[in-house]
């Protein structure tokens, strides 16, 4: 057995398996000896825990605190730093990823020019059927649906014809459509309808400028996509007959 000293420091040292030894039997139990320790000069304590029974009371069995040695390599796990800068990495690049597939990319618009144009004139007013195309380009990791589409023809600043028209395009992820679209305009202005019916004059071309909105949806918004083109139309005709 240690010295009364040495039992004492023991004692402060461990509370809670001072209490645990208080909880123990009360019947005194030899002590617990490690191999070599009853040999001449060798020395033997009891457990402090238990009091060398083997057992404590149930309701301790929380209370057991396990003491590991500062310098055990349990406390000093290996490649700590390579496995927080892994994991650093990973969430960096799962996050660019996540950006750069869902990040909206503005869709584009480009009038392609007029694809056809039928002229007729009456006693005053010139009237012209134009079909232009218009070409969309979808940049995105998405599809889009194309909804409506709006379009207003100027001439002189003066608008001569109009045209809404709700419609459901599909265009697949980065994908490109083109789409027709028809307009009736008339143009009531009397230097305009002599030029085009003037028989000496051989070039009977007029300006046309077409401003457009398309309107698009994607994951549940929609935007809308203006633009506007400047087209030559060739109004000429025979004249009608009185």
């Amino acid at each position: 057995m240690g010295s009364p000293g040495e039992d004492e420091r023991r004692w402060l040292l461990f509370p809670r398996l001072a209490a645990a030894g208080r909880y123990a039997s009360s019947t005194p139990s030899p002590c617990t000896c490690v191999p070599g320790c009853g040999a001449p000069g060798g020395s033997c304590v009891t457990c402090p825990t238990c009091q060398g029974s083997g057992r404590i009371p149930r309701e301790l069995e929380k209370q057991l605190v396990a003491l590991i040695p500062y310098g055990d390599q349990r406390l000093k796990p290996r490649h700590t730093k390579l496995f927080v800068s892994l994991a650093v990495l990973v969430c960096l690049v799962t996050t660019s990823l996540i950006i750069f597939f869902l990040f909206p990319r503005g869709v584009a618009v480009h009038p392609a020019g007029l694809n056809s144009s039928t002229v007729a004139f009456d006693k005053a007013d010139i009237l012209l059927n134009a079909t232009s195309t218009l070409n969309i380009s979808n940049p995105n990791y998405w599809p889009i649906a194309v909804t409506r589409l709006t379009i207003q023809v100027l001439h002189l600043s003066l608008v001569v014809g109009q045209l809404s028209r709700s419609l459901l395009l599909h265009i697949d992820p980065l994908a490109r459509e083109q789409m027709l679209y028809t307009v009736a305009s008339r143009i009531s202005e009397e230097s305009t309808y002599k030029i085009c019916t003037w028989l000496e004059i051989k070039v009977h071309h007029v300006l046309l400028h077409i401003q457009g909105t398309l309107t698009y949806s994607y994951l549940g918004h929609e935007e809308e996509r203006v633009f506007e083109s400047f087209e030559y139309a060739d109004y000429y005709a025979p004249p009608p007959r009185p």
